[in-house]
């Protein structure tokens, strides 16, 4: 039950883990470099203000340069808070950008998956049924075939009017945009 509540959290929030794991290393960094550095003659972290003052801005590879440790110890935590730092930030501007390309991605889905639900199968189905039994129909379902397949045949002519067509990967867009979506060159075609 406990892990469920934690994986949705998880999914929903991807930021939470890096963000945690950044938290981490800048109180771990800071501790483990006040400790290897705070007694040695000349050092420039001698309190935790300052240690955790250059976790934070060694992990962001800002690195001003005012905090530097001295001894090997506090170099090798400080390359580690490093390495840890960059790739803690991959992996959020990652997030970030899976994020941001998701939901430009949800925006330009073709309007076709929207007609598919409402001129799909069901509709055409319902078109072949209502064509196989036309001696049966009524006057007034024999006019809402006719309105059926007007509406169809509209819709189909006006995507057609929108696609464009990429021409280095063939990807099929619609509403006719600047830039294919999968390869990024400018579209210039127009399928008709």
């Amino acid at each position: 039950m406990r892990r469920d509540r934690l994986y949705k959290i998880l999914e929903s929030y991807p930021i939470f883990v890096p963000a945690i794991v950044a938290i981490l290393i800048v109180i771990f960094g800071g501790i483990g470099v006040y400790l290897a550095e705070h007694n040695q003659p000349a050092a420039n972290i001698t309190n935790l203000g300052n240690a955790f003052w250059w976790a934070i801005v060694t992990i962001t590879t800002v690195g001003y340069g005012e905090y530097f440790p001295l001894t090997f110890v506090g170099r090798v935590i400080g390359v580690l808070v490093m390495l840890t730092g960059i790739g803690t930030a991959v992996v959020i501007v990652t997030i970030i950008a899976d994020r941001r390309l998701k939901d430009l991605e949800s925006r330009l889905k073709p309007k076709t998956d929207v007609h598919a639900r409402l001129f799909g199968a069901e509709t055409k189905t319902d078109i072949k049924v209502k064509i196989d039994g036309i001696e049966k129909l009524t006057e007034q379902d024999f006019d809402n075939l006719i309105i059926m397949m007007k509406s169809l045949r509209r819709t189909l002519l006006e995507e057609s009017k929108n696609l464009s067509k990429c021409s280095v990967c063939g990807n099929a867009h619609y509403n006719k945009p600047k830039f294919c979506s999968n390869c990024g060159f400018k579209l210039t075609s127009n399928i008709h």
